[in-house]
């Protein structure tokens, strides 16, 4: 068997967990891609950050359109963030080119420990049959729980802060092909007040036009590489489609332990990752 289709095969189904577990937790499957890549296959962090930009796209094509059809996401609002995330965006892919790379497993681990204190503090966010006038509210926004049946209806709050925090988000989606929304979904259900599938939904719905962005510019830097990105793509787009149909059966809280599970451990193996590149050995 050719070394490129082993390859393809074993990078295949990576990315459909990766696909799977982004769409989830609207997070857009890097945090999987990456330390899959750089750890198991052994590719460098650069490259796997690429072609993460490129999954990520995929990942917000698949899982958004299921969500809009649900009329979860809430369109005028993540279309607002995204202003202040896609500029992140550029400005972080641009950085991305010339940091040393294992700065970028701490910072990615740093933005991991971040994302999962936030979501395990949580908040109640989700106000059933509470009256809010829509039509004035602006951005707020309501949807039906396919989980339980429930007309769920929320105010946004503070806009200022959140469209600050979604500028961090484009930074580290920029820097590290992550997509955003490992930041954007905390920000939106722990400071903004949106249900937590609310905010999975949005940031699904979002993701992929910060990953575009970081996207052109590796790609103009010749970082992408179509032999991962490829499969990694493919992948990605399967695992996302099933992931949005298993994300509506779930409870919130189980979203919200599985989100900071998830993240603790692969924050982790991050670290670990970036001190071996700095001959640093804990074993």
């Amino acid at each position: 068997m050719q070394p490129e289709l082993v390859q393809f095969l074993i990078i295949l189904p990576l990315a459909a967990s990766a696909g799977f577990f982004g769409a989830l937790f609207g997070l857009g499957g890097g945090i999987i891609l990456i330390p899959a890549i750089t750890l198991l296959l052994g590719y460098p962090v650069k490259d796997a950050v690429a072609a993460s930009a490129i999954s990520v796209i995929a990942t917000s094509t698949a899982a958004a359109s299921a969500y809009v059809a649900e009329r979860i996401v809430n369109v005028r609002l993540g279309m607002t963030l995204e202003l202040a995330t896609t500029t992140g965006a550029l400005v972080g892919s641009l950085v991305a080119v010339y940091i040393a790379p294992q700065f970028l497993y701490f910072i990615f681990s740093a933005v991991l420990v971040y994302a999962g204190i936030s979501m395990a503090r949580g908040r109640r966010t989700v106000s059933d049959e509470t009256v809010i006038d829509l039509d004035r509210a602006g951005l707020n926004g309501s949807y039906t729980d396919p989980a339980t049946g429930r007309n769920v209806i929320y105010e946004v709050k503070k806009l200022p802060l959140g469209m600050f925090g979604s500028s961090i988000a484009g930074l580290m989606s920029g820097l590290l092909g992550v997509g955003g929304g490992i930041i954007k979904v905390p920000v939106m259900n722990s400071v903004m007040g949106v249900p937590l599938k609310a905010a999975i939904a949005t940031s699904n719905f979002t993701i992929g036009v910060t990953a575009a962005t970081a996207a052109a510019v590796y790609w103009s830097h010749g970082m992408i590489k179509p032999e991962i990105a490829a499969p990694s793509a493919i992948g990605v787009l399967i695992g996302a489609r099933l992931g949005t149909r298993v994300a509506g059966k779930l409870r919130s809280k189980v979203l919200r332990y599985g989100f900071v599970i998830f993240v603790a451990i692969t924050a982790v193996q991050m670290v670990l990752k970036g001190l071996s590149m700095m001959g640093v050995s804990l074993w």
